[in-house]
């Protein structure tokens, strides 16, 4: 394991890049609103066609949010080989999919491979990154910090929270280098499962599901009621059947792993939906129907 002391302070990010682990939905967007504000990244992913779509979507999300300019200041290159996507950088954020042993093994290897003074961020949100963090070097675990990112370009938020051991120039740097690529970060002050957004988010959806499962409203009013008093465009409802409801239900089966005095009523319901086929939009039926067929792609 490496044994180089690491500096307590951020490290040089001139003539250095930004690497993405993780070619998916979000991996693409944080790539872009990297390359957007300048930065060289390398996007990495086994899957060719997954790199190539990902480049696709960067292409033309970029023009079309530039078509004034129609220049991108940074670049963006699709690679396969993870060594070959950390070398020379000074961040690599981990966006594979939510699976922990296979977020423990690109923490190993990260460990190994970026350099010495690398910020190693995860996009996980589900897993704090203290649990990427058993098999790593001192040095390593120093480094390892998560970054919630939400669905950029559209949603900027990031939240920043240690992995119990992270050092502070690893907090520090992303606090105040975060904005410069156009995201708000949040600072998590403890470790919390959830984080601070999806905590209250989940607590509205739990709450709301149980009105429905006790028969106390419809789903139809509760959106309603939602968006008369929130002023939002869409209902807790109308947001799961955008997330899926697999989905939905794996984040809740999560927290209830976590705490068990957590209400049934909810997961049950869910799994109703869910044994019906009904997945939510990108099936074209959930809690509500979508007649005009499956979402667009992204």
């Amino acid at each position: 394991m490496k044994t180089t002391e690491l500096p307590e302070a951020r490290p040089e990010q001139q003539g250095r890049l930004v690497a993405v682990i993780g070619a998916g939905t979000l991996g693409r967007r944080i790539a872009l609103m990297f390359a957007g504000a300048g930065a060289d990244v390398r996007l990495c992913d086994p899957s060719a066609q997954q790199r190539a779509d990902a480049l696709d979507f960067i292409a033309q999300e970029w023009e079309r949010r530039t078509a004034a300019s129609g220049v991108m200041t940074g670049k963006v290159n699709g690679v396969e080989s993870l060594a070959d996507a950390v070398a020379q950088a000074w961040l690599v954020i981990e966006a594979v999919p939510e699976k922990l042993p296979l977020k423990l093994e690109i923490f190993a290897q990260l460990d190994q491979l970026a350099p010495a003074d690398a910020i190693l961020a995860s996009n996980s949100s589900s897993y704090p990154s203290s649990r990427f963090i058993a098999g790593l070097s001192e040095e390593g675990q120093r480094r390892v910090v998560n970054t919630h990112f939400y669905m950029p370009p559209d949603r900027t938020a990031v939240e920043v929270m240690s992995d119990g051991v992270t050092a502070d120039w690893v907090i520090e740097t992303l606090l105040r280098t975060l904005p410069l690529y156009g995201f708000t970060p949040y600072r998590v002050l403890r470790e919390s499962v959830g984080f601070i957004y999806n905590r209250v988010w989940a607590a509205i959806k739990r709450e709301c599901l149980s009105v429905v499962a006790e028969g106390v409203a419809s789903i139809e009013d509760v959106d309603r009621l939602y968006m008369s008093n929130t002023g939002g465009r869409q209902g807790p409802f109308q947001q799961m059947d955008q997330v899926g409801l697999d989905v939905v239900l794996d984040i809740e089966e999560h927290y209830a792993a976590v705490n068990p005095a957590l209400p049934t009523a909810p997961r049950e319901l869910l799994r109703q939906y869910i044994a019906q086929g009904r997945l939510g939009k990108k099936v074209g039926r959930g809690f509500y129907d979508y007649p005009a067929g499956l979402p667009e792609k992204q």
